[in-house]
């Protein structure tokens, strides 16, 4: 895991990215943040960097692509497996099978998109922080 490489986020809804830049610019990580709408163009980017990112939040409700299948895409990729980027779920929906399918895929977390912007700083505050503390493989291709 790379702490100082990029948070991606794959989320189609326009307003939640919205959200989630200003919440990502309060936090003022050094981090670069990059959004993408769908999974497929995020796993494309993915394959094709030589970068090595930080952090995946995903919504699991998107077109293309969806969270669960990209999860998976990753997965069966080795080069991207061996990167052990944490992969996390940030959606409106919480089924319960929604939460088993993603567990059961290995992704480090699930949560609930909060409906005000304080809520929402302070689970993202909570998420960075914790994955900066936490100790990870280091990747070597």
């Amino acid at each position: 895991m790379n702490k100082e490489g990029l948070i991606v986020v794959i989320e189609d809804d326009m307003e939640d990215q919205e959200f989630l830049m200003q919440v990502f610019k309060e936090l003022n990580y050094k981090n670069e943040i990059i959004y993408f709408e769908d999974g497929a163009t995020a796993y494309d980017y993915l394959v094709k960097t030589p970068v090595e990112p930080f952090l995946i939040l995903s919504d699991i409700n998107m077109p293309r692509l969806d969270g669960m299948a990209l999860k998976e895409q990753i997965q069966n990729n080795e080069d991207l497996r061996l990167k052990c980027i944490p992969y996390l779920f940030f959606t409106t929906s919480a089924n319960q099978k929604h939460v088993i399918d993603a567990y059961s895929k290995s992704v480090q977390g699930f949560f609930i998109k909060p409906n005000s912007l304080g809520k929402l700083t302070e689970i993202i505050r909570k998420i960075v922080d914790y994955w900066l503390e936490c100790e990870s493989p280091n990747y070597i291709k």
